[in-house]
């Protein structure tokens, strides 16, 4: 046991769970975490605006597959980081943000108190998967040890961590709670076996794969090399089967292409997603044949569109369980002949579409590297330019706020993802209605003396609601 105030409990938490790095802002009610920060090994990023603090632990996350942690102070920097929250929820991606909180005995009705909020954990829990709050400094190990089983258990989601205000400045007999390694879900034997024997004699099998999946690369190619089978991504999958494989269609299951062949493919499997409205735009998948879904969410899984078959677990065993179950029934199937046929098809859908960024997109795909790393924004170059026109040919390299829809992701979130990974080239690409959201973060990424390029397409408004609204008269 060790003597210790709560925030230093807090940090020390932390850096058992592997943090050493840090988004956020210092203020009044924080500072007692903060001053334990440097002892405790972890770095913090000083960011402008708490928004971009949440944004950039995103990004961070995203990009390393680790817990991406932003420390705020109360109130309106906990309010002012919720957005960021919600979007790492609709997105699953595993962010932490640590905030203090009213004291304990602090009266119900309020006293006036700096940042007093009548209740910041139901704010909090609206957009998060859970808001937690230790109410002695014994209970702060366990207490961010819960948080990290919730991020990192199942599906990612986000965790909100309050500590109340006296308990922060308190000191007690701390005991270290080492983290909980979660074992990944293994899929039963008998839904396995199910999809094994729809996929035994599918003659045109397609998969659409998810965000789930960005940890099942290697399974995804060999699946699809197996069946002979055309992959298709949502923006979260983005990368998980290379786009230039001779099996990928890339990204962008909205397009009338893509809804074509999966009305045409007698079995589609969808790895890891939830075939979100957000991902189809134009309605459901006309999915006419036989349907398996590989989700590790159970409720996800049954939302949108009803599996014949529905395998529970991890992308990456059920896969490998899958192909094991098919190596006697289908040993392997060339490229499909009519593969390439289908990659034009789409591919001239999304140029239709995204015509008038045709331009941006040939440039970025002239001078980016095949392993950059595409921090992108809800801008229209972005959704209609790059999402299906820019190949990506990794996993969690395209980052996009899919879902929850907000603007000025791309530069924090770039900013979040050169610090995850130092070495990569980060490529940060917004509009100028979003960038001006998050602009103040060019001052963090300059502060840091990064690398990151900021492709800005000005169209000279909201290009997307001014058109729209011109439609409505």
């Amino acid at each position: 046991m060790t003597l210790m105030t709560g925030g230093e409990a807090l940090v020390a938490a932390l850096a058992a769970h592997g943090v050493d790095v840090a988004f956020g802002i210092p203020g009044t009610h924080n500072l007692e975490i903060y001053k334990h920060l440097p002892g405790h090994g972890v770095r913090h990023v000083s960011t402008r605006h708490e928004q971009g603090a949440g944004y950039a632990a995103d990004g961070y996350a995203r990009t390393t597959g680790r817990v991406g942690v932003a420390i705020v102070t109360s109130g309106p920097a906990l309010l002012n980081a919720a957005t960021a929250v919600g979007q790492a929820y609709s997105d699953s991606i595993p962010v932490l943000v640590v905030s203090p909180g009213l004291p304990l005995r602090h009266p119900a009705t309020g006293n006036g108190l700096l940042h007093e909020t009548r209740d910041q954990q139901a704010a909090m829990a609206a957009v998060a998967a859970a808001s937690l709050r230790p109410t002695s400094v014994a209970e702060i190990p366990t207490t961010v040890a819960q948080a990290f089983s919730i991020m990192t258990s199942g599906r990612p989601r986000p965790v909100h961590l309050e500590v109340p205000l006296d308990v922060l400045e308190e000191t007690a007999e701390v005991v270290t709670v080492a983290p909980v390694a979660a074992a990944p879900l293994r899929a039963p034997d008998g839904s396995v076996t199910a999809a094994a024997a729809l996929l035994a004699d599918a003659a045109a099998p397609v998969l659409l794969v998810g965000g789930g999946a960005r940890g099942a690369a290697p399974q995804v190619q060999a699946l699809a090399e197996r069946l002979g089978a055309l992959v298709v991504s949502t923006t979260n999958g983005k990368g998980v089967l290379p786009e230039d494989h001779p099996l990928a269609l890339g990204a962008g299951i909205h397009l009338p292409a893509v809804k074509a062949l999966v009305e045409e493919a007698d079995v589609v499997v969808a790895i890891g997603t939830e075939l979100a409205p957000a991902d189809l735009w134009y309605g459901p998948l006309p999915v006419d044949g036989k349907l398996v879904r590989i989700d590790v969410d159970p409720v996800a899984m049954l939302t949108n569109a009803t599996p014949s078959v529905a395998v529970l677990g991890d992308a990456a065993l059920a896969i490998d369980a899958l192909l094991a179950a098919l190596s006697g029934l289908r040993p392997g199937e060339p490229a499909r002949p009519d593969a390439a046929g289908w990659r034009e098809r789409k591919a001239k859908d999304a140029q239709a579409e995204g015509a008038e960024w045709l331009d941006v997109v040939a440039a970025l795909a002239a001078a980016v590297p095949r392993d950059v790393v595409m921090a992108t924004d809800n801008a229209m170059a972005c959704y209609l330019g790059t999402l299906a026109g820019l190949p990506t040919h990794t996993p969690a390299s395209y980052l996009f706020p899919t879902g929850f829809g907000t603007l000025g992701f791309g530069l924090p979130a770039g900013i979040g993802a050169k610090v995850g990974d130092p070495d990569r080239p980060v490529v940060a690409m917004l509009g100028d209605g979003g960038v001006m959201f998050t602009v103040a973060e060019l001052a963090t990424a300059a502060e840091l003396g990064i690398a990151l390029p900021v492709v800005v397409v000005d169209n000279s408004g909201y290009g997307e609601i001014r058109n729209e609204m011109a439609e409505r008269g």
